[in-house]
């Protein structure tokens, strides 16, 4: 059973080790969890799980490989070895109310709730919807689902709707930390965090405590150290595609702007449509008026700045390929001639692209891109923006 939960979990591209599998056989083997299912599901993904990023994928895989428990015969799970009623009765008063467990001993207690289903299943022939006796959905009856009893038997429901079943199998609380999902304001930052270089910059406000005890112990006595506040060094230059084709995607990339903004003390911006030209700008309500020309752009940001294009990439061949070719000007050099020009200045530079990459391969502009960039586009997924910061870093 646990070598199916190990081999299903390497299929569905989680990393798990033989050395963590091992690892969570000794945890089991040492009695760590005892008839206790939601207890089990925390043991194995602690011992696991490694990475938030695959804890969904997890609980999906641990859903199937377990499944099979809840499809028992009905039979099979009455004629299986009894459960001590001490236990019962501790997991009982560990999940119920006061008032909960006094209706149930009102009722004859658990020994006569499970001969009260036994019966009931004998004489059951069809299904049954909301009452108090039989076995079905709605209802008060102490068996079935989507009722209400505080005895709470779960039989073929997928959810809890009062949270008073005993055992919960299938609670997936991390779906939107797969790594496979757009990015959103619960996880962008986690994506960002491979971006970081740490120095100590600027006033010495912050208090060191190290620094602290050790000169107290030198001089006998306190003497309060100080120092510079760590801060993320690294230098972000982000290039923003706005307008046309990118309206579907402007929430996602807010949100993957508002994170940066936060993450990074050095981080400057500028926005262009479609492909870099002659000219780029910081207010889109003034993009005619007020643009800043691109050549000043290179000659201002270093070498050390991290460059980031944002954009779907999709336009026309014109617009990379040919002087001319915006859609919005006469562009009297290339587009894709300006790429090279920041490609240059900025050796660590990547292109995110908010389009889902399945349909990449029909649009021949992004294909351009591609191929200018080396291959250094990623997908705007926890995923893809992980790999672009990886590559960023190398």
């Amino acid at each position: 059973m646990f070598l199916a939960l190990f081999t299903n979990l390497r299929d569905a591209g989680v990393p798990v080790s033989l050395r963590e599998y091992l690892d969570f056989l000794a945890a089991v083997k040492s009695g760590l969890v005892i008839y206790d299912v939601e207890a089990f599901y925390y043991l194995a993904r602690a011992s696991l799980i490694k990475d938030e990023r695959n804890l969904d994928r997890f609980d999906r895989v641990f859903a199937a490989t377990f499944k099979g428990m809840e499809d028992l015969n009905i039979q099979d799970v009455l004629n299986a070895v009894d459960l001590p009623e001490d236990w019962l009765r501790k997991m009982a008063e560990k999940s119920l109310s006061p008032e909960e467990m006094a209706k149930i001993e009102s009722l004859g207690g658990f020994d006569a709730l499970m001969e009260t289903l036994k019966q009931r299943l004998k004489e059951q022939d069809a299904r049954h919807q909301g009452g108090s006796k039989w076995i079905g959905t709605a209802g008060t009856s102490p068996f079935g689902a989507y009722g209400y009893n505080p005895e709470g038997v779960r039989i073929g429901q997928k959810e809890s709707r009062h949270q008073r079943a005993v055992k919960v199998w299938d609670k997936r609380q991390f779906r939107n930390l797969d790594d496979n999902v757009e990015l959103g304001t619960r996880n962008i930052k986690v994506a960002l965090k491979r971006l970081r270089r740490w120095a100590r910059e600027g006033a010495a406000e912050e208090l060191d405590l190290g620094g602290t005890i050790r000169a107290t112990a030198e001089h006998g006595y306190l003497d309060i150290q100080t120092r510079p506040e760590r801060r993320n060094a690294v230098k972000v230059l982000l290039f923003l595609d706005v307008g046309g084709s990118m309206d579907p995607h402007i929430k996602l990339v807010q949100e993957l702007f508002s994170a940066a903004r936060s993450e990074f003390k050095h981080l400057e911006y500028f926005y262009f449509h479609n492909c870099l030209y002659e000219g780029v700008w910081r207010d889109n309500a003034r993009r005619w008026s007020e643009q800043t020309p691109t050549w000043e752009v290179l000659r201002t940001y270093g070498p050390d700045y991290k460059c980031i294009f944002i954009g779907d990439a999709s336009m026309s061949p014109y617009e990379i390929a040919m002087p001319g070719g915006a859609n919005e000007h006469w562009n009297a050099e290339a587009g894709s001639v300006w790429l090279g020009r920041a490609i240059q200045a900025w050796s660590r530079n990547i292109w995110i692209n908010p389009l889902a990459e399945q349909h990449w391969q029909y649009t021949h502009s992004i294909q351009m891109l591609r191929e200018l960039f080396e291959g250094r586009m990623f997908p705007m997924t926890l995923a893809g923006i992980d790999a672009g910061m990886k590559e960023l870093v190398r």
